[in-house]
C-alpha cells in the first residue's frame, strides 16, 4: 500500500512540475500507480471509473450553471449590479472598495463563478478605482478576494461536486448553508477595505439619493431574482437542483437576449461553444479525480489517514486546525474542483468521526480552498485579476496579505461555529441526513 501511494505521489508531482494539465496528471498518475501492482488492466479500470464518475444525474447541473453564468456575464448584469451597489454603499468614504466587494458577492453568486466575477466586475471596477486614486494593487486585491464569495453563496458548481463525492449530502442543504458564511467572508473583506481606505484617504464621501437607489434596484432586481428563483424553487420542491440549473439557463437567456438585449442571437453559437469547452474540461477533471478517489479507497488510504490523524490527537480543535492547514497547502498547488474530489473521501471520515456534520465540512472545505484561488502558483482569480488590472503579481501579493488575514479569521469562524453553516438549512428543514 505504501509503495503504491508513493508511486502515485511521485508521478503526480512529476507531471505537475512538467506543467501537464491537472486532469491529465490525475489520470496518468492513477494509471501508473495501478500498473505498479502487476497484472492489472489499468487502462480499462481508469476508463471505467472515469465513465462511472461522470455518470451522475446531479452533475448535469454543472453544464447548465456554466451556460447560465456565461449568459449572465455577457448580458450586462455586472454593470447593473455595480450601479446598484454604488447607490447603496458608494456614498461612504472609500466606498468604491465596498461597491467592488458587494458587486462581486452578488455577481459571483448569480454566475456561480469566481473567475467570471473577477473578469466581469473587475473590468468595470478596477479602472474606475484607478481613476479615483485608489492603488492598483489594492484594487486587484479587493476584486480577487471578494470574487471567491460567490462560491459560497449559491448557486455553486463546487457544492454540487462536493455533494456527489460526499454521497448522502443534500445539495439544497449545501446551498442554504453557504449563504451566511459567504456573507461573513464578504463583510470581513469589507472591513479590511474600510480600514485601509480610511488610513490612506481613498475616495471621498459622495451624495446619493433615494430616487437613485430605487432606480438602480429596479434595474438590478431581475438579475438578483435568479438566486431567489433557484433557491426558492429547490426549497419549495418545485424542481430539483439539476432542474433548477436548466431553469437558470432559460431565465438567463430571457434576461440577456430579450429583457436587456445585450446578447444577440448571432452570439449564441459562440457562447454555447464556450460553455461546451468549459464543461468538457470540468467533466474530464471530475472523471479522472473519481478514478483516483476509487484507487485511494481501494488501497484503504482514507482509513490510514484517519488513523494517523486520530493518533496525533483526538481533540477536534487540534484535528480541525491540522485539516485546515493541509487544505490551505493543497489550495496553493491545486485547483478547487480536483482538491474537493480527491480530499473529500480522505478527510470526511475523519471529521464525521469527531462529530462534524458533512454539510458543515463541505462549507469549511470550500471556504478554505477559496483562499487558494487567490494564491500563486495556480490561483486562477489572482492571475485573472492581475491581467484585468494590468499589474504584476509581485506588486499585488503584499496588498493581498490583509485580505488573506480577514479570510482566515472568517475561516476559523466557519470551522468552530457550526451554527453559522447549519442554522439556516436546519431552520428551512432541508438538512437531510
Amino acid at each position: 500500500m505504501d509503495g503504491v501511494l508513493l508511486i502515485l505521489l511521485i508521478s503526480f508531482a512529476g507531471l505537475l512540475l512538467l506543467n501537464v494539465p491537472i486532469a491529465i496528471c490525475i489520470g496518468l498518475s492513477t494509471s501508473v500507480a495501478l500498473l505498479s501492482q502487476g497484472e492489472v488492466p489499468a487502462a480499462y479500470i481508469v476508463a471505467q471509473r472515469i465513465a462511472t464518475g461522470i455518470s451522475s444525474f446531479p452533475l448535469l447541473a454543472i453544464p447548465f450553471f456554466i451556460l447560465s453564468g456565461i449568459l449572465m456575464g455577457e448580458g450586462g448584469m455586472a454593470r447593473r449590479l455595480i450601479d446598484f451597489a454604488d447607490a447603496m454603499v458608494g456614498w461612504a468614504t472609500g466606498g468604491l472598495g465596498y461597491v467592488n466587494t458587494l458587486t462581486c458577492m452578488m455577481f459571483g453568486s448569480i454566475s456561480g463563478s469566481a473567475a467570471a466575477a473577477v473578469s466581469s466586475v473587475g473590468g468595470f471596477m478596477i479602472p474606475e478605482m484607478n481613476k479615483q486614486g485608489y492603488d492598483r494593487a489594492f484594487n486587484v486585491a479587493v476584486t480577487t478576494t471578494a470574487a471567491t464569495t460567490g462560491l459560497l453563496i449559491p448557486p455553486s458548481n463546487v457544492m454540487i461536486v462536493y455533494a456527489v463525492v460526499a454521497g448522502n449530502v443534500s445539495v439544497a442543504a449545501l446551498f442554504t448553508a453557504g449563504i451566511l458564511p459567504g456573507i461573513v467572508v464578504g463583510l470581513a473583506i469589507m472591513m479590511v477595505c474600510g480600514v485601509i481606505s480610511a488610513s490612506r484617504g481613498y475616495g471621498t464621501a459622495r451624495k446619493t439619493s433615494a430616487r437613485r437607489m430605487v432606480k438602480s434596484f429596479g434595474e438590478a432586481f431581475p438579475s438578483m431574482l435568479l438566486v431567489l428563483i433557484i433557491i426558492g424553487g429547490i426549497l419549495s420542491g418545485v424542481f430539483s437542483p439539476t432542474e433548477a440549473a436548466a431553469v437558470a439557463v432559460a431565465y438567463a437567456f430571457l434576461l440577456a437576449v430579450v429583457f436587456y438585449g445585450e446578447v444577440k442571437l448571432k452570439d449564441l453559437p459562440r457562447i454555447l461553444l464556450k460553455a461546451g469547452i468549459t464543461t468538457s474540461v470540468v467533466m474530464l477533471l471530475v472523471g479522472c479525480s473519481q478514478a483516483m478517489s476509487w484507487m485511494l479507497a481501494y488501497e484503504n488510504i482514507p482509513q490510514t489517514v484517519s488513523t494517523l490523524l486520530l493518533e496525533l490527537s483526538t481533540n477536534p480543535i487540534v484535528i480541525f486546525i491540522l485539516i485546515n492547514i493541509l487544505l490551505l497547502m493543497v489550495g496553493i498547488f491545486m485547483d478547487m474542483t480536483p482538491a474537493v474530489l480527491i480530499f473529500t473521501p480522505i478527510l470526511l471520515p475523519v471529521v464525521t468521526s469527531l462529530g462534524m456534520h458533512p454539510v458543515h465540512f463541505g462549507i469549511m472545505m470550500i471556504a478554505n480552498l477559496c483562499i487558494g484561488l487567490c494564491t500563486p502558483p495556480v490561483g486562477t482569480c489572482l492571475f485573472i485579476g492581475c491581467g484585468v488590472g494590468k499589474v504584476s503579481m509581485a506588486r499585488v501579493l503584499p496588498a493581498m496579505i490583509p485580505f488573506f488575514c480577514a479570510m482566515l479569521i472568517a475561516l476559523l469562524l466557519i470551522t468552530y461555529w457550526p451554527a453559522l453553516s447549519l442554522w439556516l438549512p436546519e431552520a428551512l428543514g432541508v438538512m437531510g441526513n
